[in-house]
């Protein structure tokens, strides 16, 4: 009985491989070749961890209705790899699941697995342990680094190596490292990704991409060279010709109709009149193309990355991701949709017509939460890690959140308290009392105190505002107190680190607590919902920190702006009783929260001088 199941199952799956249709796509002189046809790539970006899995088939019927053919997407290596050696395509996580959706809703899927990706996202992709390896250099020849990105890519090709075109799948190209040039040009190291990419399994077409002014040095011979932020046709084919042996196809891989914001600056637009007439003329000139982006969506778990070089301040990103791009953060289509769907109308073949738009997503306001719950945030501490000095986040063995910093000095003096090299955002607190605030984007390092008589004592608490993920300081990303703490000009030793990383708020404690009215503190409530739709949580009341809704971690928010509201999608919502839990750092007393049927994104607070210097 037990065989002639076997034997069963075995025809079936036979059945199964055979229905699959194999496509051969391939590179023509001036233009990409599926089957043999000429196939003009009409691509849109979207982040599989920017959007609930709950909406992705939503987001991609979206794309199909603006005319797009194809999803562009990069692989995230601090996503599936979190701690050594321990990964999570899961839940999420799941990109093969996003890529099969894809393929169920008739998209293709252009694959960027590089392990660094940029992305205005955390450590531009890398996972924060990397920098626990003694030696180790990222986007190098660099050994231990070759080892763990070959662990990583291994990984990532048994989940889509087998959803290649070439397999019967609906992946077209692999795209190998990401503007390299921009970086670097070492063409040797360019090598040893492709051969990475070749043993993962990725046996497909492989491509690079770069901006116009690096494509020379960040392309590698024998591979295709796109361009990014070129919207120009004859400049594209032409740089595209000089570094393809005179030939295409021609491929925008990063067309850049939208922009993202960051903490404290305007929220960035970009007129959809200015990019149309650039997008119809692309198309016209036969080149293919991938917006970036198509669908923002949302930035959450603390996982978005910072700018920063010589010349620039440090420069957080927000957590919304709605990058002014066709589809909103919510998956509506705004008006620049409209206006590239009709360009791409135009160039429709003979007898295809685009599905009709969808209509926008119902949006709802949910009821005021008044806050039943507050907790301390200094009641309810782990256990702390003992050392002489101040641990950085790495040597906690921590990626992201916050770590406070607890240690004693002397008190009945005055005097300037200097933090050494602050990432990113710190609370100084004097027995429970705060006493000043120190923000790495203003170049703050010092507070003055006045100490009462007798043993102070001192916390800093600490947050990861995000690592840089651009630039040559990828190589300097290690967060917290990374040097010293001096008061006075004498270093201040024997230190307690109490790790907060929030992964999960339900292992803080839920009772109310009295707490100091400078503490920062948990707030917990509930909602009841007849109807779930679309909200967005109105944050202009409140100062800095994270929500929770449902145990889902919707991002930051922080007065100074120009985001003043986080969205909730409503694939999180029930009906019945919601749990929101907000962490809030610098207004205690606020207990009170309201929402909103529309996002605020473009609302600026001068931020709140500090204390003393």
């Amino acid at each position: 009985m037990k065989i002639s199941m076997l034997a069963a199952s075995f025809f079936l799956f036979l059945q199964l491989a055979a229905q699959t249709p194999k496509h051969n796509f391939s590179l023509g002189d001036s233009a990409f070749l599926l089957d043999g046809k000429v196939f003009q790539i009409i691509s849109g970006e979207m982040h599989y961890p920017r959007v609930p899995r709950e909406a992705w088939r939503q987001r991609m019927k979206m794309a199909k209705a603006m005319g797009l053919n194809t999803i562009g997407t990069y692989v995230f290596w601090n996503l599936h790899e979190p701690q050594k050696g321990k990964f999570d395509f899961s839940g999420n996580n799941d990109i093969a699941a996003f890529v099969k959706t894809a393929q169920e809703e008739g998209l293709w899927v252009i694959l960027r697995p590089s392990p660094y990706v940029c992305a205005e996202w955390e450590f531009g992709g890398y996972p924060y342990w990397l920098q626990n390896e003694k030696g180790l250099v990222v986007r190098s020849k660099e050994p231990q680094y070759l080892k763990e990105y070959r662990d990583y890519i291994l990984q990532v090709g048994k989940q889509l190596a087998p959803l290649q075109v070439n397999h019967g799948g609906n992946i077209l190209m692999v795209q190998i490292e990401n503007e390299y040039g921009s970086y670097g040009s070492d063409k040797e190291y360019l090598d040893i990704n492709r051969k990475l990419f070749v043993e993962a399994g990725f046996d497909g077409l492989l491509y690079t991409c770069d901006p116009a002014q690096d494509v020379a040095a960040g392309h590698l011979p024998g591979l295709l060279p796109a361009v990014n932020g070129l919207d120009k046709p004859a400049q594209v084919k032409g740089l595209i010709r000089k570094n393809h042996d005179g030939k295409g196809p021609f491929f925008i891989a990063e067309w850049y109709p939208a922009w993202f914001d960051w903490w404290g600056t305007k929220h960035h637009t970009v007129a959809a009149e200015k990019y149309a007439p650039a997008l119809d003329s692309v198309l016209s000139a036969g080149i293919s193309i991938n917006m970036y982006m198509f669908h923002g969506g949302t930035t959450r778990v603390f996982m978005n990355g910072a700018n920063y070089n010589d010349r620039s301040p440090y420069e957080p990103q927000i957590s919304s991701y709605d990058y002014d791009a066709p589809l909103d953060e919510a998956g509506n289509a705004t008006p620049k949709f409209m206006q590239f769907r009709a360009v791409i109308e135009k160039h429709l073949p003979a007898g295809e017509a685009l599905p009709p738009v969808p209509a926008t997503k119902p949006a709802i306001v949910i009821p005021v939460v008044q806050f039943n719950q507050a907790s301390n945030l200094f009641d309810d501490l782990p256990k702390p890690i003992s050392n002489a000095t101040p641990l950085t986040f790495e040597e906690l063995n921590q990626a992201y959140g916050f770590v406070l910093y607890r240690s004693t000095i002397n008190g009945g003096k005055g005097g300037v308290l200097k933090i050494k090299d602050l990432r990113d955002y710190g609370l100084v607190f004097i027995n429970g009392k705060r006493i000043g605030v120190l923000d790495r984007r203003l170049k703050q390092d010092s507070v003055l105190l006045n100490l009462p008589n007798g043993k102070a004592r001192l916390d800093i608490l600490v947050e990861n505002l995000g690592r840089i993920n651009f630039g040559p300081y990828l190589l300097k990303n290690k967060k917290g107190i990374t040097e010293s703490v001096g008061f006075n000009g004498e270093e201040i030793k024997g230190w307690q680190m109490f790790s907060l990383p929030f992964e999960n708020v339900k292992s803080f404690a839920s009772k109310s607590s009295q707490s100091t009215i400078d503490a920062p503190v948990l707030k917990r409530g509930s909602f009841d919902l007849q109807t779930i739709g679309d909200t967005y949580l109105d944050m202009r009341e409140w100062g800095k920190g994270s929500v929770w809704i449902n145990g889902h971690n919707l991002g930051r928010y922080w007065s100074i702006g120009p985001q003043q509201t986080l969205y909730v999608p409503a694939e999180w919502l029930r009906k019945g009783k919601n749990e929101i839990v907000v962490l809030e750092l610098l207004k205690p007393a606020q207990n009170e929260l309201k929402s909103l049927a529309t996002p605020i994104l473009n609302e600026l607070n001068l931020p709140v001088k500090n204390s003393a210097k």
